[in-house]
């Protein structure tokens, strides 16, 4: 029954993931966008947000799978 548990939450932690790497995609789009345009503050935010999305995207996974394996070690 356990397991079943942990299958379902990899499934939602892959969606999540998928999701956090697509709004990362929209905010490097938005920060190309606003270097051209000159807006130094909305270039900053739209980085530091594309980054933080990506990270997240990306480490979530992984942490994930750490977890998983040390529930499976026990």
């Amino acid at each position: 029954m356990n397991d079943m548990n942990f299958m379902g939450a990899g499934n939602w932690i892959g969606m999540l993931s998928t999701i956090l790497i697509i709004i990362c995609f929209y905010f490097t789009l938005t920060f190309f966008q606003s270097l051209r345009s000159n807006n130094e503050r909305l270039a900053k935010q739209s980085k530091l947000a594309a980054v933080t999305c990506l990270a997240l995207g990306l480490l979530l996974p992984v942490l994930y799978g750490f977890y998983i394996y040390n529930q499976m070690m026990r």
